[in-house]
């Protein structure tokens, strides 16, 4: 009987085994399936999509503040030139770009974006190679106006890929996850969150890769680089946001044209949503607009019949100023107007590793495998500033703690004031007391004499737009010119320091204010 018993027991206890196992095996597959769900559902290919753009913009907006520098010869005035033209066109073609979001179905926008900036990268990073390497050979063409017309390419060339990037992240972060997270605002956030954590994490390791490359190869091979990075994103890319617009079927639905009230509330919603606010007030309170009737509301079709008279390309481009000018109408009677306006003079004193910073630290010397490692050291102390905000806000209130990183702010600027009149510092304030009566033989002599003090510029006065023809030598870190310095390492390193420590302090209260 015991035996038995025992033989019972043993049976029991195997089915009771294979019972667990098979349910063990059935949570692992519905876990698995789950899993494989989430990697293929729409919220994982926008943050993958999201990560190669912008992964592939951080690296083009550090190579390319090196690259003008190198084109031109360790001048800055190129990179000026570039940094007024990407502002002038996002200002004048900003309303633009709205308005053909708006009006455009959604997947075309975005492949239209996505594959204009591409594109526009990769013929820019061709033209840099080909310089870079035949440069000699291309400034004896047409005494050298084949040399400035490689500058305008380059300079229309990253615009245009400027603007595309800008289209490209309104139409996903801005309206493409609104429509997938539907009524769920606290998806919405979850996602806005998730990017903006994804774009801090990249601005620290993408200008490092790409700043080795520049580095320990060459320029050269940094354009290859940076040209097969955006040809494999823009296959990726362009296939996971077709599989988005195919599993969200919302997305094929256009809204009608947000206009006043309707407007802002959809604005508010969005921007609560981004941030830490938890709660907004009602449209009445915040923005206070005066409603449009059908009467006041521009209408493309309803214009006078004077219009009818001009050409169909006179007629568009008369459309084009007519809707910029209610773009800027719209935004000026908003009451939030005046905070932008701040917010805008805010950004005049913020120093942060644009084009000219980064073109001026490499003009002093400072090597592109360094510079890469201070813009990580940038993004990790707007990291940093990201989550000291919430403890001061929790601790201070949100005005007091805005005062608070404001003074913080202006004492983090004032080391880069300092780095001015500090050791090393280029700007040779002696040039004010310089008498204005010096002949051009006279600036020659004191050149001859002692160019060291010279000022940086009484030694320019005379340079000429391009640069001395030269030939190409390939080094382990630059292409550089016959007849220019090696080396442009100043005397002392004291005042570049001060301003880099300036920069990137000021950025963790700038993250704050």
């Amino acid at each position: 009987m015991r035996e038995a018993n025992d033989i019972k027991a043993c049976g029991n206890k195997e089915k009771w085994s294979e019972i667990l196992g098979t349910g063990q095996i059935r949570r692992e597959k519905r876990r698995l399936g789950a899993t494989l769900n989430s990697l293929l559902g729409p919220r994982f290919l926008v943050y993958v999509s999201c990560a190669l753009s912008i992964w592939g913009d951080r690296m083009w907006h550090f190579a390319l503040s090196v690259f003008l520098i190198e084109l031109y010869g360790h001048n800055l005035l190129l990179t000026a030139v570039f940094g007024l033209v990407v502002a002038g066109s996002v200002l004048v073609f900003g309303v633009l770009i709205g308005d053909w979001i708006d009006r455009k179905p959604r997947n075309k926008v975005a492949h239209a974006s996505l594959f204009l900036q591409n594109s526009s990268v990769t013929a820019c990073c061709m033209v840099l190679m080909l310089v870079f390497s035949y440069k000699s050979e291309i400034e004896r063409i047409g005494q050298g106006w084949l040399m400035v017309a490689c500058y305008v390419a380059v300079i229309i060339l990253a615009d245009l890929a400027n603007l595309a990037s800008t289209a490209l992240t309104i139409t996903i972060q801005r309206d493409w996850i609104v429509v997938i997270t539907g009524d769920n605002r606290s998806q919405l956030a979850g996602m806005n969150a998730m990017i903006r954590r994804m774009d801090q994490i990249i601005n620290i390791f993408a200008p490092l890769s790409v700043g080795q490359v520049m580095t320990w190869a060459s320029n050269v091979i940094g354009c290859g680089f940076i040209l097969g990075w955006n040809l494999v994103s823009l296959l990726v890319e362009f296939l996971f946001l077709s599989k988005v617009y195919q599993l969200v079927p919302q997305l094929a639905a256009k809204p009608r044209r947000y206009t006043g009230d309707s407007f802002l509330k959809r604005q508010l919603e969005l921007i609560s949503s981004q941030g830490e606010i938890h709660s907004c007030p009602t449209i009445d309170e915040f923005a206070n607009v005066p409603k449009e009737g059908p009467e006041d509301r521009p209408s493309l079709e309803a214009q006078p019949d004077v219009t009818s008279r001009f050409p169909l390309g006179l007629r568009k481009i008369q459309r084009l100023v007519r809707t910029c000018c209610d773009g800027w109408k719209t935004y000026c009677r908003q009451t939030v107007f005046l905070a932008g306006l701040g917010l805008a003079f805010l950004y005049t004193t913020v120093l942060g590793f644009d084009c000219i910073t980064t073109g001026y630290a490499y003009t002093q010397g400072i090597g592109g495998s360094l510079l890469s490692l201070l813009m990580a050291i940038s993004a990790f102390s707007g990291l940093v500033g990201t989550i000291l905000f919430t403890r001061l806000r929790r601790s201070y209130g949100l005005v007091h703690t805005g005062i608070i990183s404001s003074c913080l702010h202006i004492v983090c600027l004032l080391l880069c004031v300092f780095s001015v009149f500090a050791p090393g510092s280029p700007f040779d304030l002696g040039v004010v007391s310089l008498p204005l009566s010096h002949s051009s033989s006279s600036r020659h002599r004191m050149l001859e004499e002692d160019p060291i003090q010279v000022s940086p510029f009484e030694r320019n006065i005379n340079q000429p737009i391009l640069p001395g023809r030269s030939t190409i030598h390939w080094t382990n870190n630059t292409v550089l010119m016959d007849g220019a310095q090696e080396s442009t390492q100043p005397e002392s390193y004291i005042s570049i320091i001060l301003l880099f420590s300036g920069v990137i302090l000021a950025r963790i209260e700038t993250r704050q204010a």
